[in-house]
C-alpha cells in the first residue's frame, strides 16, 4: 500500500478509506477475498511474504500498511515481512491500543513502515521512522499517508486529499467507482515539488502521481473501505495490470 486517505469519526460515516497499493508486477499476489483458514478476514495476500497490505474482518477490525521510502538503508538482518503486521493484527483479538504498543516496543525489527490499525471504537498510527517512536491515537478527522510519515504533504498526498475531501461521503458506498476514479490520478508533480528521498529524478517523477504506471512497478490495485453508522461495511478492490488497465474487481458488503 503506497498511498491511503482516511476519514475517521464522521457521524454518518465513521470510516472511509481509499488506497492504492504500488508494487513490482512480478511479486506474486492473490486478490482480496476471505482467507481459507480465517474466512472472517477479507484481504489480499502477498504470496511471497505471507502477509497483506490492507484488510478488514467481519467484526470491524481493519489495518493498512505503507513502506517508508529510504533507498540505500537495508532491512535489519532476518527482518520479517512488513505485511505480517497487518495480517497478525487482523487475526488477533487484542485491543488495538495494546497490540500496537507491543509492536512499538520492537519496531526496529522491521524495515521502515507506517501502520494504521483500528476497530469500531478506535484507530492508531505507528511509524517506525517517526522520531517519537510511539503509537498515536487518531482522533476524528481526515488523514493521508504515503511513503513518509502520516500527513507528510508530498504532492501526491496533497492531490489525493483535495480530490477526496471534495467527495460527498454517501457517494463512497453507493458508487465506489467515483472513489476509484479519483484514485486513478496519473498526474505527476512538477520537478520543483518532488521530494528528495535519494532516488533518481526520473524515479521520483514516476512515483509522484497517486496512480503509477510502468512496465516493472506500479499500482496493482485500489481499495475502498467504508463503514456506515448502522454498522454496514463495503470492501471493494479493483485490480490493474502493468498498463494500468482494470482487470479484476471484488466487492463485499457486510
Amino acid at each position: 500500500m503506497c498511498i491511503a486517505y482516511l476519514s475517521l469519526g464522521a457521524p454518518e460515516w465513521p470510516l472511509l478509506i481509499a488506497a492504492n497499493r504500488d508494487e513490482f508486477h512480478t511479486r506474486p499476489t492473490q486478490a482480496a477475498g476471505p482467507w481459507p483458514l480465517a474466512p472472517h478476514l477479507i484481504a489480499g495476500r502477498d504470496l511471497l511474504g505471507g502477509g497483506t497490505w490492507m484488510g478488514m474482518t467481519e467484526d470491524g477490525r481493519y489495518a493498512l500498511l505503507t513502506n517508508y521510502r529510504e533507498p540505500g538503508r537495508p532491512a535489519p538482518p532476518g527482518a520479517p515481512s512488513r505485511g505480517l503486521l497487518v495480517r497478525d493484527f487482523l487475526l488477533s483479538q487484542d485491543d488495538p491500543a495494546a497490540w500496537i504498543a507491543s509492536i512499538a516496543a520492537r519496531a526496529d525489527d522491521w524495515a521502515g513502515f507506517n501502520l494504521i490499525v483500528g476497530d469500531t471504537h478506535q484507530a492508531w498510527y505507528l511509524g517506525n521512522r517517526d522520531p517519537a517512536r510511539t503509537p498515536r491515537r487518531l482522533e476524528p478527522g481526515r488523514y493521508v499517508l504515503s511513503n513518509h510519515l502520516l500527513d507528510t504533504p508530498w504532492p501526491k498526498a496533497a492531490r489525493l486529499r483535495a480530490a477526496l475531501d471534495a467527495l460527498p461521503p454517501p457517494a463512497w458506498a453507493a458508487t465506489p467507482e467515483i472513489v476509484l476514479e479519483r484514485l486513478r490520478d496519473t498526474t505527476p508533480a512538477a520537478d520543483a515539488r518532488l521530494p528528495a528521498t535519494g532516488l533518481s529524478l526520473e524515479r521520483e517523477r514516476l512515483l509522484s502521481s497517486p496512480f503509477i504506471i510502468s512496465p516493472d512497478y506500479g499500482t496493482r490495485c485500489s481499495t475502498v473501505l467504508t463503514r456506515a453508522a448502522n454498522g454496514r461495511f463495503l470492501f471493494c478492490e479493483q485490480g490493474y495490470d502493468a498498463a494500468g488497465r482494470p482487470f479484476e474487481r471484488h466487492d463485499w458488503r457486510l
